[in-house]
């Protein structure tokens, strides 16, 4: 097909050689054995991009989950996930030393969460 089209192309342009369609059917023939390298390249990327999309949905699932506590928001929550809390309960059990270690944790912000889980 792709040599039908790069030979109307040429006769459209004034170059009409036959001779010349011998290297459409080499390219072709390596457009071929592209598509099969190009199936099996998407079928790998589709692997492993099937990983990262369930573990964004986690992430993005328990952020959500964090954002449900008093006083939390997005920016918090994702500090809360980098500072390795992966639950709301690690949250609410957390020491007044610990979430304050958290960045952009204040002091009023601990003593919402300590009174949500008294």
């Amino acid at each position: 097909m792709f040599s039908k089209i790069l030979n109307k192309l040429k006769s459209i342009l004034g170059k009409k050689t036959v001779t010349k369609t011998a290297k459409p059917k080499n390219v072709t023939k390596s457009t071929k054995t592209n598509k099969s390298k190009k199936v099996s390249k998407t079928s790998k990327t589709s692997k492993t991009s099937k990983t990262p999309k369930s573990k964004k949905q986690e992430v993005k699932l328990l952020l959500e989950s964090f954002t449900s506590l008093p006083g939390i928001g997005a920016k918090s929550a994702k500090a809360f996930y980098e500072a390795g809390f992966k639950s709301t309960n690690q949250i609410t059990s957390a020491t007044e030393e610990e979430l304050l270690a958290v960045p952009g944790v204040g002091i009023n912000l601990v003593k919402k969460l300590k009174d949500y889980s008294s």
